[in-house]
């Protein structure tokens, strides 16, 4: 007790009883809590009210974002744009907005714009630098809508990896493909314009390359008329572009047949597996042997 009463003492160590008695007064008058809450309710209500502006701007900025998008996604239609370009350019001018449209929100509660972008700068910097594959995605993004390897439909295959598939969406920073068994590739933007890709179907025709292999004994005159006939019969080749049918090889068990049509890029795959259906049907209606590894096996019986 003793300790409690010195600490006591000399907390209140030059404060004269008159002072003391007056604070003790006043802690006494009724009203001095209710006084103080309702001195914090104007700053409330103000709070309140700028929070209710804040939502009304957030609202109405959603919605002249969404505007703005519509207009400039018609823009780019007039200018019959790729539709690759107009998945990235409303993506970017979405991200924009918004980034606009929270500086605008902050200004209301009293940061200042300067300040903003300040923070936001110093911070891009550090974003980018931690950030380097990204930013690296998006330089990608428009190097692929400027120089146009491929656009929104072509079928194309990334040779670092082997992906392949047909382009649904470019967007920032990354691109959609669709594989034929209906899966999602989505592959970074920045290999895609950094590496070696293939695009099956950036033209109009493509050349059907067949090869099949026929026995020594054949007539090779008779098999190239077949097989000529065969290609010249398929109405939905190309008629403007040659048929070639030649001799492409000399195996160690038979001569090997090469034979090229054009066909539109379309129906590629479709006319490829009908004629090396039809071609083998056409070999053996003419009696046209198609040699095929053989094993021959020698039992000995056991003396």
């Amino acid at each position: 007790m003793g300790f409690y009463l010195t600490a006591l003492e000399a907390s209140t160590e030059g404060i004269t009883a008159e002072e003391v008695s007056d604070t003790i007064e006043q802690m006494k008058k009724p009203g001095v809590v209710r006084t103080y809450l309702e001195g914090l309710v104007p700053d409330l209500l103000a709070f309140l009210f700028q929070v209710v502006i804040a939502c009304m701007v957030y609202a109405i900025g959603v919605k002249l974002i969404k505007l703005f998008r519509k207009l400039v996604r018609k823009w780019l239609d007039k200018k019959d744009a790729d539709k690759g370009v107009k998945q990235f350019m409303d993506a970017l001018v979405k991200c924009i907005g918004y980034f606009f449209l929270i500086v605008i929100i902050l200004s209301l509660f009293g940061i200042a714009t300067t300040s903003v972008m300040a923070i936001a700068g110093s911070a891009g910097l550090t974003v980018g630098l931690a950030l380097q594959g990204s930013l690296s995605n998006f330089a990608g993004g428009v190097l692929i809508l400027m120089l146009k390897p491929f656009k929104v439909g072509d079928y194309i295959v990334e040779d670092s990896h082997g992906n392949e598939g047909t382009v649904t969406e470019i967007s920032i920073f990354y691109t959609k493909l669709k594989s034929v068994d209906n899966k999602i590739i989505v592959i970074p933007n920045g290999i895609l314009a950094n590496s070696s890709l293939t695009n099956v179907t950036y033209s109009e025709k493509r050349r059907i390359d067949l090869e099949v292999g026929v026995s020594y004994s054949a007539d090779l005159k008779k098999t190239k008329a077949v097989i000529e006939q065969l290609l010249l019969s398929e109405e939905r080749r190309l008629k403007d572009e040659a048929v070639q049918v030649f001799v492409l090889e000399l195996g160690d068990s038979s001569v090997t047949i090469g034979a090229r049509v054009w066909v539109p890029t379309d129906l590629y795959w479709d006319i490829r597996w009908a004629l090396t259906e039809e071609m083998k049907n056409a070999l053996d209606e003419n009696g046209i042997e198609i040699p095929f590894p053989q094993l021959d096996v020698n039992v000995k019986n056991p003396v």
